[in-house]
């Protein structure tokens, strides 16, 4: 195989390039292996690399919080969950009664911030389901009970820990005596189980709440703290910042407090007023993600967490433009200035003295000593960049104003391109913005393309920090495209100074969203293969980069070809007038469905038939509905399609350069809500937008939609107006290196991704480096589509030494593999 240079320095012989390759174990049986060449610039001086560049990003997403990082075992413990949280929930939810229990909201609550509590008739019992399959025990260990409680005195509560088979400890009674008050008891497991379930039974009626069961054996020991096997996985990554809480839960829902003045509003953003002193006191709040967030874990948590794992805490408050398809401003000019001094009162509790208001909060729920906050963002993806850039100037003003010590971290909107994404950047550039926050989520191939994406950035600033990214999925070529990006953001460390892999972890029964960096259920926890270049990388990140260069891969790209589609998403749409026209003006395909649609293959979900000469989908709650028609092989035709809205959440999908149903290209016209429309990309599943505008589609209104397909580019045309162009011509560069330096210990750091089917036997040339002989490796390698699960983990780490490093040497890395040569110096 041919490469597009293969350069060698002069001097080195054919027995030297011998025996360097005799060193690599041999093949079993013979396999592919294409030529490279590195080399690296060991007298010159690359960009430094920040301790914190490689953080991760906490959101309260696929139960991460309640139900997993927050080590609570019982599950509705305040009887708050609602409707309001989740259509199918219940103040019992996750509780079952014999006997009387009735969940009251009246004038004998606990707290006014608690509004519910259970009332327990006299000889009644109550049991809590857990999470997952239970609640989950260990034999031998401790597990700390605790109530709120108010009965008459006299009222025994009998507190057992059972499962199916019988007992999992023994049953412990509490005396009540009178009004509310907090009772403990401590169990210690006989047996383990999975399937437990909690049960609290009164002599005589009596109210509870809080009802709690932590297992002794949390993070650091902490009481009511975090789940151990969590925590020290994410510890285990070394992260250097801890972005916190979100996400869409800061950007969404209603930006008035909880209180009676606001009706105690259900639907709130994120904010950290609700979240700190004791945790019976705490607010609760429905999280965007459909499910009910207790606040166990709010931010003095999450501030001694990033404390206990060594990192820099970023914590993000609302802008008060919610995003993630809510997309409104609130011009409340009073709800503004609250907000702001929250974000003023935010930075007192971090890093306040013990004599003000908020930093003595901090100090009597345990941690008086700063915090030592940095870095703080507001927003998270808003799509209305002029009305989040007016407020963001606002909260700007007054912090800088009081805390010129704090960077504050702007936004760029969702995605990686379009017209939100230019504008926010033209705002910040122009306002002297210190750190931008970008967010994508792309095919791997878009990861394998965009290596070089912030080389063209202006160093003088803003700097970038990359709070979201991900390949969208968790086989290991999609980690494995996520490392060849990452060499690129390392490479760049003087534009790109913080960047986070999201989301961090998913409850696997649980889940709204993937891929994840952490897996885990109620009784284990695993990385997957995205976590483990993560940690490969945050553990060798080095402090300079080593300026180097490499060989690549030739472009064997040819046209943008396939067949044609048509689909929808969350929305009944008609079809008309289907024409294909090579560029010659030959016709390919025509359909004006006079007839049926027996040309056509359908091959998702939704309901299609021809009706009144048109082809419509009926389904208005069917996504991705898409049928295609035409050669995979046809290239540079034009395709036209008038299109008609008929009901529902968004516009139509037309489909271009169809391979099949998950490879092509659809213009997607008003998507997200019927917000925006953009071209899309799959990739085996996995999308990447090429291009998008805002705007949406009308109900009831025709549109003639036209899309031209020359070589690799496409201009689109929209009710005969030029709409947008793109040329899709970037090579998804599978070969990808960067060095660096560990100033500790003078190591050189040679990092490879090798993203192809062929192992890549390399020339390396350290540029004169005096280096010791041996190397230290470390290597990822697996099939492409491997993933770790519970049970199976084929993406793990492999150490072993190379004892053929010199200046110049050869090394054969593997066929879809990760591999970091540590290089001692002399």
């Amino acid at each position: 195989m041919s490469r597009t240079r293969n350069r060698w320095r002069t001097g080195l012989t054919a027995t030297a390039l011998l025996t360097a390759t005799a060193l690599l174990p041999a093949p079993a049986h013979a396999e592919p292996v294409a030529d490279y060449a590195i080399t690296v610039d060991p007298d010159a001086t690359g960009p430094a690399i920040a301790d914190t560049m490689y953080g991760v990003f906490f959101e309260d997403i696929n139960r991460a919080a309640d139900g997993g990082l927050y080590a609570e075992l019982v599950q509705n413990r305040s009887f708050e969950y609602s409707t309001a949280d989740n259509a199918g929930y219940t103040p019992l939810t996750s509780w079952s009664a014999d006997g009387a229990a009735e969940v009251l909201n009246d004038a004998g609550r606990l707290g006014e911030r608690n509004r519910n509590y259970l009332s327990l008739g006299a000889g009644s019992a109550v049991t809590n389901s857990g999470y997952n399959t239970g609640i989950r025990v260990e034999a031998g260990k401790r597990y700390d009970f605790s109530v709120w409680a108010r009965a008459a005195s006299g009222t025994t509560l009998t507190v057992s820990l059972r499962d199916a088979a019988g007992s999992l400890a023994g049953a412990r009674q509490v005396a009540v005596r009178g009004d509310w008050r907090k009772y403990t008891a401590t169990f210690t497991a006989s047996r383990t189980s999975s399937r437990g379930r909690l049960t609290v039974a009164a002599t005589r009626a009596a109210a509870l709440d809080m009802v709690s069961l932590f297992p002794r054996d949390t993070y650091k020991n902490q009481p009511g703290g975090l789940r151990r096997d969590l925590a020290e996985k994410i510890e285990a990554l070394r992260p250097g910042f801890v972005r916190f809480p979100g996400g869409c839960i800061v950007n969404t829902g209603s930006m008035e407090d909880y209180s009676e003045a606001s009706g105690w509003q259900r639907k709130r953003a994120y904010q950290w007023k609700d979240t700190v002193g004791p945790v019976e006191q705490r607010a609760t709040n429905a999280n965007f993600w459909g499910y009910n967030q207790s606040y166990g874990l709010g931010y003095y948590e999450y501030f001694r967490f990033a404390e206990d794992v060594g990192a820099m805490p970023l914590p993000v408050v609302p802008a008060l433009v919610t995003g993630c398809g809510q997309n409104r401003a609130t011009d409340d000019e009073a709800l503004l200035r609250r907000h702001i001094q929250d974000t003023l009162d935010l930075i007192e509790f971090a890093n306040g003295p013990v004599t003000s208001e908020w930093g003595g909060l901090r100090a009597r729920m345990g941690h008086p000593r700063p915090f030592g906050l940095t870095h703080l963002g507001v927003g998270n993806e808003e799509n209305l960049p002029d009305a989040y850039f007016e407020r963001f100037r606002k909260f700007r003003t007054a912090i800088e104003a009081e805390h010129p010590e704090i960077t504050l971290v702007s936004k760029s909107g969702p995605d990686d391109t379009g017209t939100t994404f230019d504008r926010l950047w033209q705002l910040n550039r122009a306002d002297g913005v210190d750190m931008v926050d970008e967010h994508y989520y792309n095919s791997p191939q878009w990861f394998l393309q965009n290596n070089d994406r912030y080389d063209s950035y202006d160093r003088q600033g803003p700097k970038v920090f990359l709070g979201e990214y991900a390949s969208q999925g968790n086989a290991w070529k999609n980690a494995l495209a996520e490392a060849a990006f990452m060499t690129g953001l390392e490479r760049n460390a003087d534009v790109v100074e913080l960047a986070s892999y999201a989301p961090l972890l998913a409850n696997e029964d649980y889940v709204q969203w993937r891929p994840d960096m952490i897996w885990f259920n109620n009784r284990a926890s695993w990385g997957s293969a995205n976590y483990e270049v993560q940690k490969l990388f945050m553990n060798n990140t080095g402090d300079r980069v080593v300026p180097s260069t490499a060989t690549t891969t030739p472009d064997v790209s040819g046209p943008i070809s396939g067949a044609i589609g048509l689909s929808t998403w969350a929305t009944s749409a008609a079809y008309d007038d289907v024409r294909v026209t090579a560029a010659d003006g030959a016709e390919l395909f025509r359909d004006d469905f006079s007839g049926d649609a027996s040309r056509w293959t359908h091959g998702g979900t939704g309901a299609w038939t021809v009706q009144s000469g048109e082809l419509v989908q009926t389904d208005a709650a069917a996504e991705n509905t898409l049928i295609t028609a035409g050669d995979p092989a046809w290239h540079d035709y034009d395709l036209h399609v008038r299109a008609t809205k008929k009901s529902g959440n968004e516009g139509f999908l037309v489909a271009f350069g169809v391979k099949d149903t998950g490879n092509y290209y659809w213009w997607n016209l008003g998507g997200w809500n019927n917000t925006s429309s953009a071209v899309e990309q799959a990739v085996d599943g996995g999308k990447s937008t090429l291009i998008s505008k805002p705007g949406s589609i009308e109900t009831g209104r025709a549109y003639d939609i036209d899309v031209k397909v020359r070589g690799r580019q496409v201009t689109l045309y929209l009710d005969g107006r030029e709409w947008g162009s793109f040329t899709d011509d970037k090579p998804a560069e599978p070969f990808r290196q960067v060095v660096t330096e560990d100033e500790a210990t003078g190591d050189l750091i040679v990092k490879v991704v090798n993203a192809q089917s062929a192992a890549a036997r390399t020339a390396v040339d350290l540029g004169g480096a005096r280096v010791a002989p041996r190397a230290r490796v470390t290597t990822l390698a697996a099939a492409p589509d491997e993933t770790n699960t519970e049970t199976d983990t084929p993406v793990t780490p492999v150490t072993s030494t190379f004892d053929g490093v010199a200046d110049r040497f050869t090394y054969t890395f593997p066929a879809n593999s990760v591999t970091f040569l540590r290089i001692g110096r002399r």
